[in-house]
């Protein structure tokens, strides 16, 4: 260990140390928000949704499609609501009628409906990689940070990612709808009993995850590309993000997507790019293992603290 310290150090000047530092802030700031996703339909229902990842790329296709109609900003917007649209299309028909599932039936209906998610993207824009143009100037358009040159979208991705990590948690806490779905996550029961929809808070659940699912897809399109099959990498990737935080606990997600990502950006200069995947499932069995509830405590105890 100590020799690849050295092989490392002696490689590594400051620039490219900062780069990569930058770069995995970049991508793990995305991760944390899919993870935020599954904590949200989590906390909701106790439902694991394996097709977050789908909300993501869902997000950056449908912006790109409706480009060729509307200005960019409003692409995106459209995207967001026919995603958010989608999601709720999800609960109804696949989610609602159920009584009790059981936590297997559960994750193979979620795992069927981002196959039929992908498929279906497969069908309407095939094969072929796109992405939206860039927000502010092109790819070669950069700032600097130092010595360190960056491009103007990474902003973007890192700018966008706060403001819905802090609209969120402003929803949950400061509003009446926000309040009664912390209700429905604390406990269910009693929220029916004080004449709470709990079925229309498990619908804006999937909402919510699908829109900031979606708008995580068009922000990080013009880095990132979008094909029909992207969503499973993150939704992998978020997964291990919300199980290393805490399943449930919302800001733990954050600071876990982000250590996430700067892993697998230092981990370039160890193994190959085409193993990046690896290492988040390595650390979602090492999690499994070791800590199942995360590194920042009680599942539970998350669900009635940061939802």
């Amino acid at each position: 260990m100590q020799a690849v310290r050295l092989f490392l150090f002696k490689r590594m000047s400051l620039d490219l140390f900062f780069q990569y530092l930058f770069a995995g802030i970049t991508y793990g700031a995305i991760y944390a928000v899919v993870a935020i996703g599954f904590n949200i339909i989590y906390n909701a229902t106790g439902i694991i949704n394996f097709a977050q990842g789908e909300f993501v790329m869902l997000g950056g296709m449908i912006s790109i499609s409706l480009l060729q109609f509307l200005p960019l900003p409003w692409a995106i917007a459209g995207a967001v609501v026919l995603t958010m649209g989608i999601g709720a299309l999800i609960e109804i028909l696949f989610i609602r009628w159920l009584e009790s599932p059981s936590v297997l039936r559960m994750i193979i209906i979620t795992i069927g409906i981002s196959i039929l998610l992908r498929e279906s993207a497969l069908h309407i824009w095939g094969e072929s990689i796109r992405s939206l143009p860039y927000f502010y100037g092109n790819e070669i358009t950069t700032f600097n940070v130092g010595s360190v040159h960056l491009s103007p979208q990474v902003l973007w991705v890192i700018t966008a990612c706060a403001l819905m990590v802090g609209g969120l948690q402003i929803f949950f806490k400061g509003t009446p709808i926000g309040r009664e779905m912390r209700a429905c996550a604390a406990n269910r029961t009693a929220a029916l009993l004080c004449g709470i929809n709990a079925r229309n808070m498990v619908t804006l659940s999937f909402m919510l995850s699908a829109g900031i699912g979606a708008l995580a897809g068009c922000v990080m399109s013009p880095i990132t590309y979008t094909q029909y099959d992207g969503g499973t990498s993150l939704a992998i990737k978020g997964f291990t993000v919300a199980i290393l935080g805490g399943l449930g606990n919302s800001m733990a997600a954050v600071a876990a997507g982000i250590l996430l990502g700067i892993l697998e950006a230092f981990s370039v200069s160890v193994v190959p790019l085409a193993f990046q995947d690896a290492i988040s499932i390595t650390i979602l069995l090492i999690i499994l293992f070791v800590k199942p509830h995360g590194l920042f405590g009680s599942s539970e105890a998350a669900r009635l603290k940061d939802f």
